[in-house]
């Protein structure tokens, strides 16, 4: 009877343990963006970074980001505008703590762009 109540009590403290939540915040996300070299037709360019400060994972990352759209591909795998100020980050996939996601886009004025949402990922 003892063995099965320390069998029992050390599976609750297990199973307890692991279902802490995740704590992500805005914060964790920065972005910057800055004007870099304009194209040949004296387009401006804006360059992009996405960063993950947390220490988690997050994913399907959208952000605010108006009527964005550029002159120049912008890999689709990397920002995708979904509908107006609805783009997708990643594809939604994960991006670890750490990690940069960029790219450069050309237009005629440079877009706000902010975290509209995301998920905490492990």
């Amino acid at each position: 009877m003892e063995r099965f109540f320390i069998f029992a009590l050390l599976s609750f403290l297990i199973s307890s343990g692991t279902s802490k939540k995740l704590a992500c915040s805005k914060k964790d996300m920065v972005i910057s963006q800055g004007a870099v070299r304009s194209q040949p037709n004296g387009i401006p360019s804006y360059r992009v970074e996405i960063i993950n400060v947390g220490k988690y994972a997050i994913k399907n990352i959208h952000l605010h980001c108006g009527m964005f759209s550029s002159a120049n591909l912008v890999n689709p795998l990397l920002f995708k505008r979904l509908a107006p100020d609805n783009c997708l980050v990643n594809s939604g996939k994960p991006l670890a703590s750490g990690t940069v996601i960029a790219f450069t886009y050309t237009t005629t004025f440079m877009y706000p762009l902010s975290v509209s949402s995301f998920t905490c990922s492990t």
